[in-house]
């Protein structure tokens, strides 16, 4: 752990935290029948969600409540998260059960942004907010004004779009549950308007099928326009 704590720029007090945090539950499973990191990944995401917030918003004073949230939303994002993870090269220091070494989970999105969270959330524990602004500044400081990466998030460009062209808020529906747990494509979702299919998508999370939905559903609405 002495490589990756030089990387977080933070030597830890417990450094059992750390391991923890660098757990799957795949493996965790296997050694002991827990899960892993999922419990501070948990309170990485609500860490993670306030120091950015604050980030953006003394940054850019002049933006409203929307631009702030649609701006924190893309940079939190999954594909965001496990960018930062393999900048810190946590990929090659994760632990995995047998099922996830054998499908390269050190390489997914879902397993490298979840794990990056749970590191977040293990700094906060060990040492408070202070490492967690200071690791934040480094790896997302040079977005915060990055206007391609601020962009709306699906979601919410798709119901903007759908309130102006149809008058209608977008319906997500469930269309299917393969019930594999961690499976990228659990869950499957379709986004619809007034009844009327506008696309599909699948994730880990309903949250990340119900984006990759609005996003399909973003590509149809540009080709009608």
């Amino acid at each position: 752990m002495n490589a990756l704590m030089e990387r977080l720029g933070h030597e830890f007090k417990d450094a059992g935290l750390l391991e923890k945090a660098m757990t799957h539950p795949s493996a965790a499973y296997e050694i002991d029948g827990t899960r892993g990191n999922e419990r501070l990944e948990f309170l990485g995401d609500a860490v993670l969600d306030l120091v950015i917030g604050e980030m953006l918003f003394v940054r850019h004073p002049e933006w409203h409540e929307g631009k702030l949230t649609r701006a924190r939303a893309a940079l939190v994002n999954k594909e965001s998260l496990a960018a930062r993870a393999r900048e810190l090269s946590l990929g090659s220091e994760i632990r995995l059960g047998r099922t996830e070494l054998q499908s390269r989970g050190d390489e997914k999105d879902s397993v490298l942004a979840n794990c990056f969270e749970a590191v977040l959330g293990a700094l906060y524990l060990d040492a408070g907010i202070d490492p967690v602004f200071a690791l934040a500044e480094e790896l997302f400081g040079s977005l915060l004004d990055d206007e391609a990466v601020l962009e709306r998030d699906p979601k919410t460009a798709f119901q903007e779009w759908a309130h102006v062209e149809l008058g209608a808020t977008p319906r997500y529906v469930l269309v299917d549950d393969n019930l594999v747990d961690d499976a990228e494509d659990r869950f499957t979702l379709a986004v619809e308007v007034r009844g009327e299919g506008w696309g599909e998508g699948q994730g880990r999370s309903k949250r990340a099928a119900e984006r990759a939905a609005a996003a399909a559903a973003l590509e149809r609405a540009k080709e009608r326009s």
